[in-house]
């Protein structure tokens, strides 16, 4: 892993002083199902997700275009993507017309779903995580199904990495007490 990180910091590099959309499309390439699925388990709609998984990128460009530090190419990412959906909730609020579009079915999750028996243990664990408060679910999907580490959930909801810890072990004693066993 630390020669993927030092790879990505010699395309950002090379992105902040020569823009080249060829360098970008290699870090788009490495990050976009990852993006589109978080945004997906946020919104439930694959046009919706789309398109935020699009906004996401082009911020992040212009983000890079404006010579801004980036520590982290996916914890920007995962940044921007999450105040992206966090817009949409804003304008749906104003809109109270808008309906949260299909459901989050088990095969669209990615990988996670192989830890559970069979496909209905992993549909009941997604039809628990979406009854969870925001927080808690945000910071399952973080860990768990985005497999990102401590450190960089706090990076990127805002929170110290303690916080983020006691939040998920709430949020996981929660769904353990909805779906009635250990997971």
């Amino acid at each position: 892993m630390p020669g993927a990180k030092l790879d990505e910091n010699k395309i950002l590099y090379r992105l902040r002083t020569a823009p080249n959309p060829d360098d970008f499309g290699v870090l788009y390439d490495t990050y976009v199902k990852q993006i589109y699925r978080f945004v997906y388990f946020k919104v439930g709609g694959h046009e919706e997700a789309e398109d935020i998984a699009s906004e996401v990128f082009l911020k992040a460009w212009h983000y890079i275009q404006a010579k801004k530090e980036v520590k982290s190419f996916r914890g920007l990412l995962y940044s921007i993507a999450r105040n992206c959906v966090i817009d949409l909730y804003r304008a749906r609020a104003l809109r109270p017309e808008v309906l949260m579009g299909e459901e989050i079915e088990a095969s669209d999750a990615g990988n996670w779903e192989k830890e559970f028996q069979n496909k209905d243990e992993s549909q009941a664990v997604l039809t628990a995580l979406k009854k969870l408060k925001q927080e808690y679910k945000e910071v399952i999907t973080l860990r768990y199904i985005e497999e990102l580490e401590i450190h960089e959930i706090a990076g990127i909801i805002g929170k110290s990495r303690v916080g983020v810890r006691v939040t998920l072990h709430r949020a996981i004693k929660k769904l353990e007490e909805m779906l009635g066993r250990q997971i």
